[in-house]
C-alpha cells in the first residue's frame, strides 16, 4: 500500500493565522475594534514560559492586541483570582487565558470556574463545555478545534464515518468527541479501561489519539485508509547515541507513526502535525470572543 498522505498542520497553521490577521485587520477597518488577549502565567516553569512568549508573539503577529500578566509562584489564589476577576470586566480584553499548571495551592477548577465564559478562550468553562454538548454556540478548546480543522480539510464531509477518541480529558477527548458528533459522525470514546481496544480503534475510519503515552497506537490497531490525527507529544532522547548522551531529544506522539503510516491513508506527523494548529486555533477563538461580544455576526 502506497505511503499515508501527510497532513501539514504546519502550514495549514501558517495559513490560518494568516486568514485571522486579514480578519483583524477589517474589524479594526470597519468597526474599531481590536481583538485583544490577556494571558496569566503563575510561576516560573520554563515550558509555560515558551508557550506564554508564544502567545504572546503571534497574537501581535496577527494584529491583535496582547498582555501578558506574570506573577511570582507564591502568589494566592486570592491574588489570582483577582487578576481573573479584572480581565472579565476589561473591555479591551476579549480572551483571557490562564496557563495551566498553576502551583499546587491553587485550585485549577476554582481559577476556571472564575474565567467569564465568553471570554473563555480555551474552553474549558462548564457553561462553554455544555454549549457545546447541546449544539449552541461555544468557545471549544483549541487542540480539538484544530484536529477537526485538518479532519474537514483532509477528508471533506465528516458524515457518517466511524470516529474513535482514544482518550476522555476534558481538554481534549471529551470536546473532540462532541465535536466530531457534531459533524454527524458515529464516535466512541476508548480509554485506558477500554476491553480490546485494538480491536475498537481497528473499525474506525477516523482515529485520534490523546492518550499520551509514547507511540501506543502500532499498525495492526489501524484500518486501511484511514485517517490518523495524532495529539499526543512524549520527549524522548535523541536516537544517536552522541546527541542522546550530550542532553538531545526527540519528540513522539501516541502513534507508531513510521509504522502506521504504512496503513493508513492520512497522518499527523509528531512534531509539524496537531501542535502549530493550537495557538492559531487560540487566535481564532479570540477573533471570535471579540466578534460575539462586539455584537457582530
Amino acid at each position: 500500500m502506497a505511503q499515508a498522505k501527510l497532513i501539514d498542520g504546519k502550514a495549514f497553521a501558517a495559513d490560518l493565522r494568516g486568514k485571522i490577521a486579514e480578519e483583524v485587520a477589517e474589524l479594526k477597518a470597519k468597526h474599531g475594534v481590536t481583538p485583544g488577549l490577556a494571558v496569566v502565567l503563575v510561576g516560573e516553569d520554563p515550558a509555560s514560559q515558551v508557550y506564554v512568549r508564544n502567545k504572546g508573539e503571534q497574537t501581535e503577529a496577527a494584529g491583535m492586541y496582547s498582555e501578558t500578566h506574570r506573577l511570582p509562584a507564591e502568589t494566592t489564589q486570592d491574588e489570582l483570582l483577582a487578576v481573573v476577576a479584572k480581565l472579565n470586566a476589561d473591555p479591551k480584553i476579549h480572551g483571557v487565558l490562564v496557563q495551566f499548571p498553576v502551583p499546587p495551592h491553587i485550585s485549577q477548577m476554582d481559577v476556571v470556574a472564575a474565567l467569564s465564559p465568553d471570554k473563555d478562550v480555551d474552553g474549558l468553562t462548564v457553561t462553554n463545555a455544555g454549549r457545546l454538548a447541546s449544539g449552541l454556540p461555544a468557545l471549544t478548546p483549541c487542540t480539538p478545534l484544530g484536529c477537526m480543522m485538518l479532519l474537514k480539510d483532509t477528508l471533506g464531509d465528516l458524515s457518517g464515518k466511524n470516529a474513535v477518541v482514544i482518550g476522555r480529558s476534558n481538554l481534549m477527548g471529551k470536546p473532540m468527541a462532541q465535536m466530531l458528533l457534531a459533524a454527524d459522525c458515529t464516535v466512541t470514546i476508548a480509554h485506558s479501561r477500554s476491553k480490546d481496544l485494538p480491536g475498537i480503534v481497528r473499525q474506525a475510519d477516523i482515529v485520534v489519539a490523546a492518550v499520551g503515552r509514547a507511540e501506543m497506537v502500532k499498525a495492526d490497531w489501524v484500518k486501511p485508509g484511514a485517517t490518523v490525527i495524532d495529539v499526543g507529544i512524549t520527549r524522548y532522547p535523541a536516537r544517536d547515541p552522541a546527541a542522546a548522551a550530550a542532553g538531545k531529544t526527540r519528540l513522539v506522539g501516541d502513534v507508531a507513526f513510521d509504522e502506521v503510516s504504512e496503513v493508513a491513508g492520512a497522518i499527523t506527523p509528531v512534531p509539524g502535525g496537531v501542535g502549530p494548529m493550537t495557538i492559531a486555533c487560540l487566535l481564532a477563538n479570540t477573533l471570535t470572543a471579540a466578534k460575539r461580544l462586539s455584537g457582530i455576526a
